[in-house]
Parts: structure tokens; C-alpha cells; sequence
């Protein structure tokens, strides 16, 4: 299978063939990359990828971060602007009514949300959330199968845990995730890692530029980008991708525009 760099939009453009409806735009200006690409011909489908690479060299200086409502939902925007965040993608699955989030989650040692049960409105089941985004209090992003509550609660090596899901990728192979969702195309917010970088990823959909991905695609697509680890974030509406210096870099497709979150996954300074 080849593998897309996505600091090298040249190579990308290569995969893609050039074709006139196909385009790549990568700024490396900033530190965090910035790539968007365009196809009519991956998975025989319209498709805009929105990307932004963390390089590791960046944790010298820079942590991930969980930021979460205290009350209700707000913008992805609205809670990195708050922390002052350099990038920033939208976070996991939640209560859509009455706000917060609707699986597990911890920061710096503290319970921030448990899972409810998955017969509860807006609530997930198991099979959906069977993934886990840890940081480490040495600065180490870890994507892994989840573990248990218990497990997390009694660990202090955790800045902070979010349960999420499915879990996509692992050792470079699929992680073959058991889900209602699996088959039809979305839009879609990943996070994965890569040899040498950190990617925050916006699959665009449900729009006649972008149809989305099915989860079989979003597997493929990300071990062409050379993910290692991956797991697949609270998607459709939800999905927004956000840095600093561009704002909203993707495109949500609620008809209001960015949907009010329970949490999302910051890149801060220390």
C-alpha cells in the first residue's frame, strides 16, 4: 500500500494522479502543517481532507491538552481560543440536549464524565467507544484499545484520558472496529499518529464537494498517510478542525455551522 506524507504535497498530488478537480494545498510557514486535499477519485468519490501535523519536535514545547464543558455544550473554536490553544479538533461523543460528554473521561487525575448506559439518549454502545486518547504526564500520546474505568482511575500517569471511538488503526493494521456506522460515508474527525508526527484529520461530507467516508475508507486513508495508531472522534456535525492562525480550517455542515461540543483535544503550550 503506498503511503502519503502529508508535509510533502507534492507526493500526495503524485498518488492523486493531478487530475484538473484535484488539488493539495500545503502551508509550512507555521509550525503545525496545514495541508487540504481535494479529489473526485479516491475510493471513486468526491472528497475534502482537511489535515493538520503536528511534527513531534513540537512537544518539546507543547502538550495535548482535554478541554471540556463545565455546563451545556461549546464551540470547538470557543474552548481552544480559551486556553489559547495552537490547533484544535473536536473531541468525543455527547449529550446533545442537555450537554457534556456521554463516555469516560479524566483530567490530571480527576473524573470529568463517565460512561452511561448505552440504552440512554445520545449514550453509545460499547463497541462504538472501544478506543481510548491518552496523554501522558511525560508528554506521550497513546491511542489504544480501552482499557476499563477502574484501570484509569487508579493510574496517575495520565494528564488526561478520553474514551472514544472505534479505534481504527494499531501497529499500522486495521483495527477492524464492530459498528452501525461502519458502512455509510460521513464526515469524519480523527486523531493519529504517524512515525514522526501527530495528525488531527477533518473528513469532510454531506456535501456535493465531499460525500465522506465509510469507516473501511477512513482505514485505508490513514494508513496511506502512514498512522500507525488511529482512532476515529465524534464525527457528522461535529467535525471541526481549528488552528490559530486560520480559524475553522474544515467545512461542519450543520446549517448554523460549528456544532457546540462537550470537549475537544488541544495543542497548547506548556
Amino acid at each position: 500500500m503506498k503511503r502519503w506524507s502529508t508535509g510533502a504535497a507534492l507526493a500526495i498530488v503524485l498518488i492523486l494522479g493531478c487530475k484538473p478537480k484535484e488539488s493539495v494545498v500545503n502551508t509550512s510557514r507555521d509550525t503545525v502543517i496545514f495541508t487540504e486535499i481535494r479529489t473526485d477519485t479516491l475510493f471513486n468519490s468526491k472528497q475534502v481532507i482537511n489535515i493538520l501535523e503536528i511534527p513531534d519536535r513540537m512537544f518539546k514545547d507543547y502538550e495535548l491538552q482535554m478541554a471540556y464543558t463545565e455546563k451545556g455544550n461549546k464551540n470547538t473554536s470557543f474552548l481552544a481560543q480559551r486556553a489559547n490553544a495552537k490547533a484544535a479538533i473536536n473531541g468525543g461523543f455527547f449529550n446533545v440536549d442537555k450537554g457534556g460528554s456521554v463516555t469516560y473521561s479524566e483530567r490530571n487525575d480527576s473524573i470529568v464524565s463517565l460512561t452511561c448506559p448505552p440504552d440512554v439518549k445520545w449514550c453509545m454502545p460499547e463497541t462504538m467507544i472501544n478506543g481510548a486518547i491518552v496523554f501522558t504526564k511525560d508528554n506521550q500520546l497513546i491511542l489504544e484499545p480501552f482499557k476499563s474505568e477502574t484501570y484509569y482511575q487508579n493510574s496517575n500517569k495520565e494528564s488526561f484520558v478520553l474514551r472514544s471511538g472505534p479505534f481504527l488503526i494499531q501497529d499500522s493494521k486495521k483495527y477492524v472496529p464492530e459498528s452501525p456506522f461502519s458502512e455509510k460515508r460521513h464526515p469524519r474527525s480523527c486523531l493519529g499518529k504517524t512515525k514522526n508526527s501527530v495528525l488531527l484529520i477533518a473528513i469532510n461530507g454531506r456535501s456535493e464537494e465531499a460525500d465522506g467516508m465509510n469507516f473501511n475508507e477512513v482505514q485505508d486513508f490513514l494508513l496511506q498517510l502512514g498512522c500507525t495508531d488511529a482512532i476515529n472522534l465524534d464525527g457528522g456535525g461535529s467535525t471541526t478542525l481549528w488552528s490559530k492562525e486560520k480559524g475553522i480550517v474544515n467545512y461542519p455542515t450543520d446549517k448554523i455551522g460549528e456544532r457546540p461540543v462537550a470537549n475537544a483535544i488541544l495543542l497548547v503550550a506548556k
